[in-house]
């Protein structure tokens, strides 16, 4: 386990995601926030990540996802991300147009 120290201390490592999700068949606001209500919901529980719709809330084609966790791993938490994100993919009737996967120490 890589862990960074700081002072005799181990450092917080925050590893997060963004994901811009296109959903092309969905016909309106209402069914958008469905989907994306249960993806989160999906999220939270299986992987226990802190998930949020971060932008594109008025938009009926797309969404932009941000989810984090926080451990004292980066290799730990990327490895939970890579599977959310396989997850996603499996999971959302659309198609990814972006991922980002980084992490942050503190």
């Amino acid at each position: 386990m890589s862990c960074h120290e700081k002072g005799g201390k181990k450092e917080m490592v925050v590893s997060m995601i963004q994901l811009i999700i296109e959903l092309p068949e969905i016909e309106s606001i209402k069914d958008k926030r469905r989907i994306i209500t249960s993806l989160k919901d999906k999220l939270q529980k299986k992987f226990r990540l802190s998930v949020a719709e971060i932008d594109l809330h008025n938009s009926l084609s797309f969404s932009q996802i941000g989810a984090a966790l926080v451990s004292n791993s980066q290799s730990y938490g990327e490895s939970v991300l890579q599977k959310a994100l396989q997850f996603v993919e499996n999971e959302v009737p659309g198609r990814l147009q972006d991922v980002q996967i980084l992490s942050e120490y503190f």
